[in-house]
């Protein structure tokens, strides 16, 4: 029975197979926690909305009886005589509005509850003194101090005009100073406007009591909301206090809450928070309570735990189906995959692992390891061809410039020995048996500087006896390159540039000076001359570098500018350039090496090859 229903199962594709195990594991599970939530959650929203607008009213009813509390206060101060004889006339001596400064005062301080602990509230007077009557007083409040305050024409706050115009209606306001000349203080106000009850509708000033954030936020922390916050705003939302540290923000509340609504309390769920707005038109002010939708949602734990239930079940018989996956699938993929990160080019292969199946993966397995082998032919024949070539492209070098020297040496013979005596001719005969001595060099492709240079004297002495030349030789060889290796043939041609394009024609002024120096690791030989002629550099360094197999001129400093970078990478090579004072410098850059062993262990470039016997 069990392998009936196996049997389509395998014959699908890998990406048929997840399909299926997806529906498989998803869709009963999506459906009854869904289902589940859902129901959940339209339940307890409700409920809790329920239990919020009630609490909202009982909390709202605190806050107004907190204000009622200090309304009762004011209009006790408002009442008290000695504050009924304040005036502006200036009718009393100076002793006598300093005494009644002096009990208002203290008469504020009294009513300011908590002042010495920092946390209560203050009863401040506010009394236009445009004659500065009471010069003695202060004109602006500093933090949190109770007192009266005279103020100018000019020191007018902004305020005064607009609670004076309540006619002794007292209401909450948020303000950001208390005059222009205070300091920031950011606090919730009472104020209200004290009138002379004597002569009616004279002002003597204005109540102001601040700190009211603090008396209230007692009665709104008194509530306890799960992660919930909660607001006393006027009605454009402003915070006039609140659980968090938002007062004087504007909060943002969801539609259908403006401030046109009817007299109340509402809800309005949305899908992350419940609002519970309690709108007071008479006192413009909004109690509002904004509780997280997800914090409510921790509450629901016994339909949570008979989903729970229903979700381990069906986990049971997916970890079921994903074992049955696993095997057929990912541990393939697993062995394919450490064989991928082990693999490098060249290694061995191993067998490739059979599975019995002709599926997509079975297909990437076989590919892969195919795919491994044919890598490590290709490496090995490129690899062999590449010798080939730089063995083909070294010996074809050689042979088009020994053909070269040997002409124009046995030239000089000749017509040495045509015009002079056999001494001669017998020294130069004993040169040219040194260049084909060192030239042949037992079929080594690399010998010494020192081999070098004594191949390349040889030259220099065989052209000063054909042509009687009486040019200059400086040799400045430093020992320690003497013994580091160089392609052979590599000087010779480029003395016979500096005698031929040189000083061939300048006499005993011309001058040549052959140089060697270690630098950073690497040997720099220089060969410079002091000839005349104008030289195009820019023309030898394109005869260097083109790519162009067959190049009109220039084909003996192509020729050895090859020869190095075959032997060395190209990193090293031959460059011309001006020579300081006049004439022309070449330089030969070679890798310090004084063994073949030595240059093959340091890999100075994947391209350096050694081919000779």
């Amino acid at each position: 029975m069990l392998s009936t229903l196996v049997k389509p199962i395998v014959r699908l594709s890998v990406k048929q197979q997840l399909i299926l195990l997806f529906l498989i594991m998803i869709t009963p599970i999506l459906i009854l926690n869904s289902y589940g939530n859902y129901k959940a959650e339209e339940i307890l929203k409700r409920h809790v909305t329920n239990a919020y607008v009630e609490l909202n009213k009982q909390n709202f009813a605190i806050i107004n009886r907190d204000i009622d509390t200090v309304n009762k206060i004011t209009t006790a101060v408002i009442q008290n005589p000695v504050l009924q004889q304040l005036n502006m006339r200036g009718d009393d001596t100076v002793m006598e509005r300093v005494k009644r400064y002096e009990t208002i005062e203290k008469l504020l301080g009294s009513y300011s509850q908590g002042a010495e602990r920092g946390d209560g509230i203050y009863y401040s007077l506010y009394v236009y003194d445009p004659q500065n009557y009471y010069f003695f007083a202060p004109n602006f409040p500093q933090v949190k101090k109770a007192g009266v305050y005279f103020f100018s024409k000019e020191e007018r706050p902004f305020w005064f005009d607009q609670v004076v115009q309540q006619r002794g209606r007292g209401y909450l306001m948020f303000m950001e100073k208390l005059s222009p000349q205070a300091e920031n203080l950011k606090t919730l106000t009472y104020v209200r406007a004290v009138n002379n009850i004597y002569r009616g509708e004279e002002t003597i000033g204005v109540l102001v009591v601040t700190k009211m954030e603090a008396k209230i936020g007692e009665s709104l922390r008194s509530i306890s909301l799960p992660d919930g916050e909660i607001y006393l705003t006027d009605m454009e939302n402003r915070v006039l206090a609140s659980t968090t540290n938002t007062t004087g923000e504007v909060i943002v509340l969801p539609e259908g809450s403006e401030a046109g609504e009817p007299e109340g309390t509402e809800d309005i769920i949305t899908n992350d928070f419940i609002y519970v707005i309690n709108n007071n038109h008479a006192f413009e002010q909004k109690l509002v309570y904004k509780v997280p939708v997800k914090s409510l949602l921790q509450q629901q734990n016994e339909m949570k735990r008979v989903i729970q239930y229903i979700t381990v079940a069906y986990a049971l018989f997916g970890l079921i189906i994903i074992t049955y996956f696993w095997r057929s699938l990912m541990t393939p993929l697993q062995k394919l995959a450490f064989f991928v990160r082990k693999y490098e080019p060249g290694n061995r292969v191993p067998e490739t692992p059979r599975r019995g199946s002709n599926d997509e993966v079975s297909v990437l397995i076989a590919s892969t390891y195919d795919m491994a082998r044919r890598l490590n032919s290709l490496i090995m024949y490129k690899y062999q061809m590449e010798l080939k070539q730089k063995e083909s492209q070294l010996q074809l070098l050689y042979q088009q410039i020994n053909p070269h020297l040997l002409y124009n040496t046995l030239e000089s013979i000749y017509w040495k020995s045509s015009l002079e005596g056999n001494v001669e001719s017998a020294e130069m005969i004993k040169e040219l048996s040194k260049l084909m001595k060192i030239s042949l060099s037992r079929g080594r492709e690399l010998i010494t500087l020192e081999e070098e240079l004594e191949h390349a004297s040889a030259y220099i002495k065989l052209q000063q006896h054909r042509y009687d030349y009486v040019f200059a030789v400086s040799w400045n060889i430093a020992p320690e390159t003497r013994s580091n290796l160089i392609p052979k043939i590599t000087l010779q041609p480029l003395i016979e540039n500096a005698i031929i394009h040189g000083v061939k024609n300048m006499g005993e002024d011309g001058e040549i000076i052959i140089s060697s120096v270690l630098e950073e690791g690497r040997i720099v030989i220089t060969i410079e001359d002091n000839g005349y002629k104008p030289v195009d550099y820019n023309a030898i360094a394109q005869v260097l570098h083109d790519d162009g197999k067959n190049p009109a001129s220039g084909y003996g400093i192509r020729n050895i500018h090859q020869r190095v970078q075959l032997h060395f990478g190209p990193d090293y090579g031959i460059s011309y350039g001006q020579r300081g004072g006049g004439g022309t410098a070449v330089r030969v850059l070679l890798p310090r090496s004084e063994s073949v062993e030595e240059l093959q262990s340091r890999g100075e470039d994947d391209s350096v090859q050694y081919t000779g016997g």
